[in-house]
């Protein structure tokens, strides 16, 4: 895919993943150990041989930025083309707050301009999944389609949680003949993926539009409301994907990690996930640890027990704590005697010995970063 290049774009604030997004962009909220969202949507971008990225970032990017760095890790480092990361625009007209997806995409739209691809790729940064390109392209050019959006039958989802997502209906030839943008009863349970490819002047040309008319949103001011005069179609992928829209997605994603059928799927499967590189020491494990089930990042010392939990880089797990059903972040010091279940702690907490804390599946505890309870 020489000819395609990528924009994935990070959002805004996300007040549903409450304390998680508090400080940084839900694109670099932490995943699976050692991951960062972000690193799904790039890495499925380098794998389907896309070299020139663009990272479109809003709220609280400093953790986004120092994770990405120079895009070593994705091979992006290079003398041409590469990975670019736009920061908010400021400027004497402007607050540097995106009103929208299109809005984000206008205020770069030099980055567009001035390359050279013929073909866009644009991927929310949220989404969890392992997904090459290729058959998606393939796909546009053999329908000789003008936009084609990536969607996903997500019967395996929480009803509830479809609100935040784009629903949409195709017909017999796959062309999409109905898009909801986050209605509060959506009428299909085929969503959007928030993956989009089309061809890069139209996407000027759009964007141009768009802006001209005092609109901001790619998906209610571009794509629905071009649905009759554009040929807009429906790529159907059928592997794992989840978004994290809400703190019970993200609680449930990781817990979904532990099953061996969706780690094959999502890091043995189209292609390699990358993520910024860490030397640490292994994982220790003293004679009364115990641990079933779990992800255990490097550099964790456990003496306790463990069981269906992501443990990532550096946590401590002392005698006598029972962890069960948990993600425990970066850094993260359980003392003794600590019995915690159904819970999220951030990077650098510490729980005192002793101490109690129990959640449901449903309503997780949640401990923000660097806290001492």
């Amino acid at each position: 895919m020489k000819s395609t290049m990528g924009i994935i774009l990070t959002g805004g604030k996300n007040n549903r993943l409450k304390e998680l997004a508090e400080t940084r962009s839900s694109t670099a909220v932490p995943v699976a150990g050692k991951y960062r969202m972000i690193d799904f949507a790039l890495s499925n971008m380098v794998n389907s041989g896309i070299t020139n990225v663009g990272v479109l970032t809003q709220y609280s990017f400093r953790s986004l930025m120092d994770h990405l760095g120079s895009g070593k890790e994705w091979d992006l480092d290079r003398r041409n083309d590469g990975l670019f990361i736009f920061p908010p625009s400021l400027t004497g007209e402007n607050s540097g707050w995106y009103q929208g997806s299109a809005d984000a995409m206008f205020h770069n739209i030099t980055f567009l301009k001035r390359s050279f691809e013929e073909y866009v790729v644009i991927a929310m940064g949220n989404c969890v999944y392992n997904m090459r390109f290729d058959g998606m392209l393939d796909y546009h050019l053999q329908k000789n389609a003008d936009i084609t959006i990536a969607y996903r039958d997500m019967s395996d989802f929480p009803p509830e949680e479809l609100v935040y997502m784009g629903s949409l209906n195709v017909d017999e030839d796959g062309r999409i003949i109905d898009f909801q943008e986050k209605h509060n009863d959506p009428k299909y349970v085929t969503c959007s993926m928030g993956i989009y490819l089309l061809r890069r002047e139209l996407l000027i040309e759009l964007l141009d539009e768009c802006a001209s008319h005092g609109k901001y949103d790619f998906v209610k001011d571009i794509l629905i409301k071009k649905l009759e005069t554009l040929k807009i179609y429906g790529y159907k992928f059928n592997g794992y994907w989840r978004n994290i829209s809400t703190i019970n997605a993200y609680y449930r994603l990781n817990m979904e990690m532990l099953k061996p059928e969706v780690r094959k799927e999502l890091f043995e499967g189209e292609g390699k996930i990358y993520t910024k590189v860490k030397d640490e020491a292994p994982a220790k494990y003293n004679e009364e640890a115990e641990v079933t089930n779990s992800i255990v990042g490097d550099g964790c010392i456990i003496e306790g027990k463990v069981e269906n939990s992501v443990l990532f880089r550096g946590v401590t797990i002392k005698k006598g704590v029972h962890v069960k059903n948990c993600i425990i972040m970066q850094g993260t010091v359980l003392n003794e005697d600590v019995k915690i279940e159904h819970t999220i702690l951030d990077k650098g907490v510490v729980l005192s010995r002793g101490i109690h804390l129990k959640g449901t599946e449903k309503f997780p505890i949640i401990v923000a970063k660097n806290v001492t309870v």
